[in-house]
């Protein structure tokens, strides 16, 4: 697969992904026009050891956090929006619907320790599946899925704590 196709095949899943991790479209454009200038200059570098998509939003995650460190907007991890998680059950979804429970369930999930935080947001915000997320960390699609769902049960019993 050549660049261009891999740029028309693969733009809009990393737009995607970077516009729910920031919250704001202008951002991700820039970011999203970082991350394909920086997988162009590194193409001959990529083993193929993953998904070309897992490495792409790779490329993006970091350039993401580059780019929040050089803004000194770190605040705006803190600040993810939650909306439209569709693999929570019925009553978290009308949880989020509410402003001011969305930043709690957004509180609960900065407060959840790593590799949960990230397998859950590589799993909701680059809507990635359990094979490729366990690409990412050189693990099992097995595992993948058992520590999302143990982050998710780890939100859960967070807005539980707070008698939601």
């Amino acid at each position: 697969m050549d660049f261009e196709e891999i740029y028309r095949t693969y733009f809009n899943d990393v737009f995607v992904y970077i516009r729910k991790l920031s919250g704001d479209e202008n951002i991700a454009e820039e970011i999203t026009s970082q991350t394909f200038f920086k997988a162009l200059s590194s193409i001959n570098k990529f083993k193929g050891e993953c998904d070309v998509r897992v490495w792409l939003c790779q490329i993006a995650k970091n350039c993401y956090f580059t780019y929040l460190k050089k803004n000194s907007k770190t605040e705006n991890i803190d600040n993810l929006e939650v909306l439209n998680i569709q693999d929570f059950t019925c009553d978290i979804n009308e949880i989020i619907s509410n402003q001011e429970q969305s930043k709690l369930i957004q509180n609960a999930l900065h407060t959840i320790p790593e590799p949960y935080k990230e397998v859950f947001m590589w799993r909701v915000f680059a809507e990635l599946n359990f094979k490729e997320i366990g690409q990412i960390f050189d693990k099992s699609d097995n595992w993948a899925c058992v520590t999302y769902h143990r982050a998710r049960n780890m939100i859960k019993e967070k807005l539980e704590e707070t008698n939601l």
